[in-house]
């Protein structure tokens, strides 16, 4: 018999314990339960070392099954505390994020400057960013967040930051994004310090953004330390049924021991996203990485092709059907997925799910 650890019991406690109380915590002030359950099913090839296809029920298709917590309370004079908790769920086994709100922890204020809030919490360079992929972060269609999972490196965004603290404003037609990660070492204050900075310009249909993060190490008795920077551009074109939408990456690991290697790579993307009749939308993507500072023979440069329909049930409830294909170069691994790794050097996936928001 499988024994149910104790911080499970917590969790769940935990869990139960926020549901009952959230409907008394609503009527004194103003307090969101909300969430998304998405689940999917299909087959894959390659996810197993006999390469052979593996059908399975997975969460998380279109958007990241979630359980969340947001609150704000009137201060007057336009300003207002803001809060929030948010945890991700595996919808195919019930589980829980560890730590459990590894998706947000944070409270701040917020008036007619924007807003400012400390704790855990996604960088300005992933809320920036996240318009612009067309598959929206989808945890097996999409590489924008970190690459597939098979590569020597992700070569990707930090997604989060610890100890964060976070700013976020709007002027017109431009909003700014700040985040800051405390490394919260004796040393140095630079040490395991980490810094996002975002820029997005809207104007009628057109949009674009930039952003910028550095990711210290820790320094070496040499007195250098690992740095790991990453910008992003993105466009996008957006008008009635059609959204187009593109971006690019450079990510460059600049290591502090000598004699070793940078790490670097660049990922491009295009996508499209057409709304057909009232509740059909189709939406098609082209991610590709290009490896750098490898041996030729070792550069997998993958390149991954999706395509998605969705159906509208309502407003909060979705059916859709989604494929991709990803394949490498030199015999290189490649996966779908940014957190499961692949087993050969192409990887093929159908599948139908369904996504609840509430």
């Amino acid at each position: 018999m499988k024994l149910i650890g104790t911080a499970a019991i917590r969790n769940t406690a935990l869990i139960a314990g926020m549901l009952a109380c959230s409907s008394a915590f609503a009527q004194q002030s103003n307090v969101d339960v909300y969430g998304i359950i998405d689940v999917l099913v299909g087959p894959t090839t390659n996810l197993t070392k006999d390469k052979g296809t593996t059908w399975r029920v997975s969460s998380s298709g279109m958007n990241v099954s979630r359980l969340g917590f947001k609150g704000a309370e009137d201060l007057g004079g336009g300003l207002k505390a803001v809060y929030q908790l948010e945890m991700g769920l595996g919808i195919d086994t019930g589980s829980t994020d560890n730590p459990l709100f590894k998706r947000q922890a944070n409270v701040g204020l917020e008036g007619s400057y924007g807003r400012v809030i400390l704790g855990r919490s996604f960088t300005s360079v992933y809320d920036f960013m996240l318009p612009y992929d067309p598959m929206g972060y989808a945890p097996f269609y999409s590489w924008v967040p970190t690459g597939n999972a098979s590569g020597i490196s992700k070569y990707g965004m930090t997604t989060g930051f610890d100890n964060l603290i976070k700013y976020s404003g709007k002027f017109g037609p431009l909003s700014l994004g700040l985040s800051y990660g405390a490394g919260e070492q004796s040393a140095t204050i630079g040490d395991s310090a980490k810094g996002a900075v975002a820029l997005n310009y809207a104007m009628g249909p057109v949009s674009v953004v930039g952003t910028y993060e550095r990711i210290n190490g820790n320094k070496l008795a040499t007195g250098v330390r690992d740095e790991t920077t990453a910008w992003h551009l993105g466009a996008m074109y957006s008008s009635g049924k059609l959204k187009l939408q593109s971006g690019a990456r450079d990510y460059r690991l600049q290591a502090a021991k000598p004699l070793t290697p940078d790490v670097r790579a660049r990922l491009y993307w295009l996508g499209v996203n057409y709304q057909f009749a009232s509740p059909v939308s189709v939406t098609g993507a082209v991610y590709y990485q290009d490896v750098r500072n490898v041996p030729v023979v070792t550069q997998a440069d993958p390149i991954m092709y999706v395509a998605r329909v969705s159906y509208a049930l309502s407003k909060r409830t979705a059916l859709y059907t989604v494929g991709g294909y990803a394949k490498t170069r030199h015999n290189q691994l490649v996966s779908l997925s940014r957190d499961e790794g692949g087993f050969d050097s192409d990887m093929r996936s159908l599948q139908v799910g369904i996504n609840h928001r509430f």
